[in-house]
């Protein structure tokens, strides 16, 4: 059989409607309509021969053969922007204002304004360290132009990776071992504490919250001083706590869905735009993700 060649076009289908969940939620970024992007989506089946998505119970699903071609899908349109950027003879300038929660900060965002400063040195980088749920509103009503964000449903912004959850606390110290089990969370409607204590609740542990913080630093705090136990993102697990699981009677915590969110205002901006490119491509990568 004789090997058509793969249209950018046909691989940015792809892309959207596995980032966004489905057809329909992939026809806002694509600008297309519904029909359209199906017919594009066939017509990168047929060039490669394979069946690349399956309608699953509640959004499309790939196939192994789609799982393969979404890893080189990601590395080309990755190129073709690398390829136009070097390209333009504009230099950036302007403000972009960025929004990261305090756990993902070092870890994520360091890596990308690393590759992004050197390059841009026109370009302001407005920073701005919130949980995610504060920063999720900020985005929509076009405070922030860009966010690193957990998101808080398959449709938010385009999903980077999964960051696993774990429990962690004091090595010196036995809290897991008390009944209710002393536990340090975040505000009331962070996707932390939902996950914390909705974990416990499946295992039919019992939990009091004896700490609440807004910030990674009080989390730690209160674990470090033997306060309580705390669910956080592994990534922001420091070395000198005790990652606790299965032998302290601590079951799974589900994983964030981290995602890039930007702002409906900040398209066409220029600046934005590049250093969307670079945190999507430079998270990917560090994460081993197609």
């Amino acid at each position: 059989m004789a090997l058509r060649d793969l249209q950018i076009d046909w691989l940015h289908c792809l892309v959207a409607v596995v980032d966004a969940g489905s057809l329909s939620a992939a026809t806002v970024q694509l600008h297309r309509s519904q029909s359209a992007v199906s017919m594009q989506l066939k017509k990168l089946e047929d060039a490669v021969g394979h069946r690349l998505l399956e309608r699953g119970a509640r959004r499309l699903e790939l196939t192994e053969q789609g799982r393969t071609l979404l890893g080189y899908a990601r590395r080309m349109l990755d190129l073709q922007a690398e390829a136009q950027a070097a390209l333009q003879p504009a230099v950036l300038s302007g403000r972009v204002r960025l929004g990261v929660p305090d756990d993902y900060a070092a870890t994520y965002l360091t890596p990308v304004l690393r590759r992004f400063a050197p390059r841009h040195s026109g370009v302001e980088i407005e920073l701005n360290c919130e949980q995610s749920t504060a920063l999720i509103p900020r985005v929509e009503r076009g405070e922030l132009d860009l966010a690193l964000i957990s998101r808080d449903h398959a449709r938010r912004g385009r999903l980077l990776f999964h960051e696993p959850m774990v429990w962690v606390g004091s090595p010196q110290l036995e809290l897991w071992r008390r009944d209710p089990l002393p536990i340090a969370v975040y505000e009331d409607i962070s996707l932390a504490r939902r996950g914390a204590i909705h974990a416990l609740a499946l295992q039919g542990r019992r939990c009091k919250v004896v700490y609440h913080s807004s910030s990674l630093a009080g989390q730690l705090a209160a674990v470090e001083s033997g306060l309580a136990v705390a669910a956080l993102t592994q990534c922001s697990a420091p070395a000198q706590l005790q990652v606790l699981g299965r032998e302290q009677g601590l079951g799974p915590l589900a994983p964030m869905q981290v995602a890039a969110y930007r702002s409906k205002a900040s398209r066409g901006n220029a600046a934005v735009d590049e250093l969307e490119r670079l945190l999507v491509q430079t998270l990917r990568m560090a994460r081993g993700v197609g």
